[in-house]
């Protein structure tokens, strides 16, 4: 294409429906709120520039996408709101005459770029096209008017408020989704009055003034139902996300991966699975994970930012959020169940962390296990050490965090506390409930508790009688 494209997204609504104080356009579906899957969009048709049109909660809104948009937005504000051609008329300052602009609705997150694309190429630069819908119920949307016998030819869109009869029974309906040269836009719009029952000013309208000029004016019609679905309940923004899961698990199957029910996965951000990845029900994925090649994920884990090597297995219940430091699980690993891995954690090939085992801000080197009841932070493990149930590192002096080094080799007995900073020499022993609050070195064994006293013949006290 010889033109550019410019978006705009109108993201003025209340969202009343919502009930609820935030903005309609940043209630989450997928984990990203719904103007940003829109924007997101936007960059996969190369778009010139994006414009968002706020209104409602206009600096929360701005604030919201500007802390995660991937491409530089523009922002304008729709101050009242007096109907959807009001909303792209204060975004016209902000347009180029040069090129397309396609006008998208913030909330209606699943429009697919190549359905935007097609928009754009039939526009061509010279004509105004709609996005139009047959699919499922039309109430509540404009009805698409068209010629008699040139079914291509768009005549009008009537809101369902001001349509007639045989009006409402058509049923193919506009999806808010178009795209104008701008030059013809701007023409269209200084067209635009609030003569309606609504007494707003109509984008719909643009359509019989462009009639009314001579212009053709196509329909491009689709017939998924998900991508022009808008949201203004919470009730239709659930519908939409099982929707959406469902689209991409079955794009994980396509791709080899074994679901044990698509039905129950969710994914909140972006997974990318390597060949013969299996993953059992109810397990969400959020931020950025990767899951190596033969990984297998039990029933009912959590697992965000995250990067799983090949073959490991996290087993049912596991806990797995990296946050800004990111976790790195080795080849091999055996995670879980009920294990919990915090910001930081990295752990080996062949590392074993089992039942209610915590580990963050830590290093396990190859074949290190905690298999039990314990705690690592701040923490630096060598090769083969073996943790054993009730340890603890302490890690915190109530101002500052230190570091605890255990060497390769090393074995740390059940029930001890090791006092940071310090450090376990390669191939030492702690012996079970011991307070380790110095270095210890190479090879030697290190016990630290009090001298058990025994009492013979001792009896209980027993209970004073009424």
């Amino acid at each position: 294409m010889s033109f550019p494209v410019d978006v705009v997204v109108m993201a003025a609504g209340k969202g009343t429906r919502m009930k609820s104080g935030k903005p309609k356009v940043l209630h989450r579906l997928g984990g990203r709120a719904l103007a940003q899957h829109v924007i997101d969009t936007a960059a996969g048709v190369s778009a010139r520039s994006v414009v968002v049109i706020t209104g409602h909660g206009a600096e929360a809104v701005e604030a919201g996408l500007a802390a995660h948009a991937g491409t530089e937005l523009k922002y304008v504000r729709q101050e009242p709101q007096l109907g959807t051609g009001h909303a792209v008329q204060q975004a016209l300052p902000a347009l180029a005459d040069d090129g397309v602009v396609l006008v998208l609705n913030g909330d209606v997150p699943l429009i697919e770029a190549s359905t935007l694309q097609s928009l754009i190429e039939a526009s061509g630069g010279q004509h105004l096209v709609l996005l139009t819908v047959e699919a499922g119920d039309a109430t509540g949307y404009g009805r698409v008017i068209r010629a008699p016998g040139r079914l291509e030819s768009v005549l009008a869109i009537v809101e369902e408020k001001d349509a007639t009869v045989e009006q409402r029974a058509v049923t193919e309906w506009y999806s808010g989704v178009l795209a104008a040269p701008a030059a013809l836009l701007r023409q269209l719009l200084g067209m635009l009055k609030n003569d309606n029952s609504q007494q707003e000013f109509y984008l719909t309208d643009i359509v019989k003034h462009a009639v009314s000029l001579g212009k053709s004016v196509y329909g491009l019609t689709t017939h998924d139902g998900v991508q022009v679905a808008g949201v203004n309940s919470p009730v239709q923004l659930a519908e939409l996300e099982r929707a959406y899961q469902l689209r991409g698990a079955r794009a994980l199957m396509e791709k080899g991966v074994r679901l044990a029910d698509p039905a129950r996965l969710d994914v909140r951000g972006a997974l990318m699975c390597g060949a013969d990845v299996e993953i059992d029900v109810n397990v969400v994925f959020e931020g950025r994970v990767s899951l190596g090649d033969g990984v297998r994920v039990g029933a009912n884990c959590v697992i965000s930012n995250a990067a799983i090597g090949a073959g490991a297995v996290i087993h049912p219940f596991t806990h797995i959020d990296g946050e800004k430091l990111g976790v790195g699980v080795g080849p091999g690993a055996l995670i879980g169940p009920f294990a919990r891995l915090r910001p930081g954690a990295q752990l080996g090939a062949q590392v074993h962390i089992g039942n209610f085992v915590e580990v963050k801000n830590s290093t396990l080197a190859d074949g290190a296990k905690a298999n039990h009841l314990t705690y690592i932070g701040d923490a630096t493990v060598g090769e083969r050490v073996n943790v054993g149930a009730g340890t603890i590192t302490a890690n915190y002096d109530g101002a500052n965090k230190h570091r605890t080094v255990i060497e390769a080799d090393a074995h740390i007995g059940s029930n001890s506390v090791l006092v940071a900073p310090v450090t376990i020499g390669a191939g030492g022993t702690v012996g079970a409930g011991s307070v380790i609050s110095k270095d210890t070195p190479p090879g030697s064994l290190a016990v630290a508790r009090g001298k058990a006293l025994v009492v013979p013949n001792w009896s209980r006290p027993a209970k004073m009688k009424p």
